[in-house]
């Protein structure tokens, strides 16, 4: 080598989650969740490959309806998919974590049974030898087992809501609101299951020591981030004299925390209310003798 030594450079094994991340209407919520639990996605317009600032991570935007097969055929070590799929596809997968929020709110998706205003059809007996469209084909008939009743279900490709009534008789179709089924003139007739988006992991992922405590610490910061969004933390000033009044007011995850001031006689008082009731709080407490109220938003809660 010319009496020059070689420089060998030492390379490192990093090990890899690979993760799959629901992609359409969970997509934004989901990647607003991952940001606020310390995660942040970078995504170009054209790319299903999310860039993660965690090099242990390698995401993949994949549609909801195919993530627990990837998932349980190992293809994934880990993805978010709702509890309707993973029964729909009846996949064998570990159920990490139920993860509480959705499109536009935090509260559960509804698959419901869903007629045109006009129609005759009024409750699900009357469904019998009738057409229904749906994307939930497997749980659609299941429901209809249930309930002893047989008609024909078909695949719906898309544009669900607009079948009724001329290309379907009924739709099984997911809500929120409601509020598209009410634009698109339908009305609903039962509710078939309630689903929330769940972190699954492969079984043989899940055995794997790293790989297990890896998806532990995700799960743990999605729950803070996501139990977060319902809670704002607040602080005020208080003197001694009215310390009793205003404690008698607050309510809180635990006990608030109480912090002497440099000023004899004065608290500082360090809390977390949920949000919903911070407006009716703080006239409160400013009557009750709190002063410089600041009221802060969270990014994770844990317990």
């Amino acid at each position: 080598m010319g009496g020059k030594e070689r420089k060998v450079k030492r390379k490192v094994d990093v090990m890899i989650l690979k993760i799959g991340l629901p992609k359409g209407s969970l997509q934004d919520s989901t990647i607003k969740m991952f940001r606020k639990a310390g995660f942040n996605i970078s995504i170009s317009e054209r790319s299903y490959f999310p860039i993660v600032d965690d090099e242990e991570l390698k995401a993949i935007l994949i549609r909801p309806q195919e993530m627990s097969r990837y998932v349980e055929d190992g293809v994934l070590d880990a993805g978010i998919t709702g509890k309707d799929w993973i029964l729909e596809n009846g996949s064998k997968v570990v159920e990490v974590a139920e993860l509480i929020y959705s499109k536009q709110s935090l509260r559960p998706v509804r698959w419901v049974v869903a007629v045109a205003d006009g129609s005759k059809i009024r409750s699900p007996k009357d469904l019998a030898g009738l057409r229904i469209s749906t994307e939930l084909v497997n749980l659609t008939r299941k429901y209809l087992r249930k309930i002893g009743i047989k008609a024909k279900v078909e695949y719906s490709y898309g544009a669900t809501e607009v079948k009724p009534p001329e290309l379907a008789d009924a739709i099984v179709e997911a809500t929120e609101t409601g509020s598209s089924l009410r634009a698109n003139n339908l009305r609903i007739i039962d509710t078939v299951l309630e689903s929330t988006p769940r972190l699954i992991a492969n079984k043989r992922s899940w055995e794997n020591p790293w790989k297990r405590r890896k998806i532990e610490n995700v799960s743990l910061l999605l729950n803070g981030a996501i139990l977060a969004e319902e809670k704002v933390g607040l602080k005020m000033n208080v003197s001694e004299k009215n310390l009793k009044r205003v404690l008698s007011i607050l309510p809180a995850m635990k006990k608030p925390t109480i912090s002497s001031l440099s000023e004899k006689g004065w608290f500082d008082i360090d809390t977390i209310i949920d949000e919903k009731i911070v407006r009716i709080l703080i006239p409160r407490l400013k009557s009750a003798g709190a002063e410089g109220i600041i009221e802060y938003p969270l990014n994770k809660v844990i317990y």
